[in-house]
């Protein structure tokens, strides 16, 4: 890709512009659109020309009003017109989206040109359809960033519709866009599994894993993490969970362990963040006095590295139905702070499988309660054990997720995309 990339310049004396389209952009906390900006932001570093299509709203603030056209590190931002319905409702989400995918591809035309590169996320689905076409009308190259593999995600979460007929259309107009693209970066090998088992060829997928700011987010130590004193933690043994807890995720198997060690004052479960499944948990929580489980809002982004600090392990959760559809990225973070990972998953997904390959956890099977009680209590037991599990947790983030690493991968993706849509188009 280098001599690719060398070719290129010395065409056109200078680089392409990358156009970004996605729902939710900085200063938005949730996790797909801080990994969009750490990309965004390094891409312009390095000397493209970049562009963001978002929304106007906050992940959890449907009714916020940023700011229409700003320029931020170096990255233009285009936040444009959207419905205000939030995510409280099935029909006003829907709304919100059809808002987003109309505006959205009218400003896809205004600032894509011809040679550029055009990189749509999945939020809303299906974004990758408008995508493709505007590239087409642009002479763009259209590059498809999956973060989930959607309709098949909201048809195993129990949306009756997407498993028929018409779940088998919008799969074959989703494997149309996708098969038109330039490329198909994916987070995970069982989620390029699954495109390939839809026929998208081999040669049009790139396995592209998330990352975490491994720089800012370091291993820190009891004594070193002032969030443990403004909670009131105290020296208890806290078992974690850090991020959305959505309906892709599972906290039975948590409630469970909780409802068995009631009864140790000294083990207790942090839930820091927000989601479809925390309000509920929390209601179930108080309804049974359960004591032992404290509910933490969201932490800024400058405060996250402390806040995956007090916990002692974490603990993580996908549904078995659905992997290689989606892979919680709050795993890289987890590992990034040095801390023991507990999967509540299929015993052979994506993450299950880096947890065993690096040695920094324990895999549950999802409905087992009883062996995720027994992982905690033999955690918070054994000192030594947390500390060779967090450090290798931490040695698998440096050998293989680095952030620096990661971004430097895709600058060299983008250069070879633009060098060969170039020699196409020309």
């Amino acid at each position: 890709m280098v001599a690719l990339r060398s070719a290129y310049s010395a065409v056109t004396n200078g680089l392409p512009a990358i156009v970004f389209v996605n729902r939710f952009y900085r200063p938005d906390q949730s996790a797909t659109a801080q990994i969009l900006t750490d990309l965004a932001e390094a891409m312009a570093e390095r000397g493209w020309r970049v562009s963001v299509i978002t929304s106007r709203q906050n992940y959890g603030d449907a009714r916020a009003r940023l700011q229409a056209r700003e320029t931020l590190c170096g990255v233009r931002v285009c936040r444009v017109w959207t419905s205000r319905f939030g995510r409280a409702g099935i029909a006003g989400r829907m709304v919100d989206y059809l808002s987003f995918y109309l505006s959205a591809f009218v400003a896809m035309l205004s600032l894509v040109g011809r040679g550029d590169i055009l990189v749509t996320k999945t939020d809303p689905p299906l974004l990758s359809v408008l995508g493709l076409i505007a590239a087409r009308l642009r002479g763009a190259c259209s590059v498809t960033w999956l973060q989930d593999l959607y309709p098949e995600v909201a048809a195993e979460l129990g949306i009756k519709a997407l498993r028929g007929r018409f779940g088998a259309v919008l799969r074959k107009v989703r494997n149309w866009s996708l098969e038109g693209s330039g490329l198909n970066v994916v987070i995970g090998e069982r989620m390029a599994e699954r495109l390939a088992a839809e026929g998208i060829s081999p040669g049009r997928i790139a396995v592209m894993p998330n990352w975490s700011d491994d720089e800012t987010i370091r291993p820190l130590s009891r004594e070193a993490c002032t969030l443990r004193n403004e909670w009131g933690i105290g020296d208890r043994f806290v078992v974690a969970y850090s991020g959305n807890l959505g309906r892709a995720h599972e906290a039975d198997t948590m409630l469970g362990a909780a409802r068995r060690l009631r009864a140790r004052e000294d083990i207790m479960f942090l839930m820091i963040g927000a989601g479809h499944g925390s309000e509920p948990l929390s209601v179930v929580a108080a309804q049974e006095q359960l004591d032992n489980i404290l509910f933490r809002p969201f932490q800024p982004r400058e405060r996250l590295a402390d806040s995956l600090a007090v916990g002692d392990i974490h603990w993580l959760s996908l549904r078995p139905e659905l992997e290689g559809l989606i892979v919680p990225s709050k795993f890289y973070g987890i590992a990034a702070a040095g801390r023991p990972i507990v999967a509540v998953t299929d015993a052979d997904g994506e993450i299950a499988r880096l947890v065993r390959e690096a040695g920094c956890g324990e895999v549950v099977t999802p409905g087992d309660s009883a062996r995720l009680t027994a992982v905690i209590e033999a955690y918070a037991s054994d000192r030594t054990r947390r500390a060779r599990d967090g450090a290798a947790a931490r040695g698998m983030i440096e050998r293989h997720f680095r952030r620096g690493a990661t971004l430097a991968s895709w600058d060299r993706l983008f250069a070879g995309l633009a060098a060969a849509h170039h020699s196409t188009v020309h």
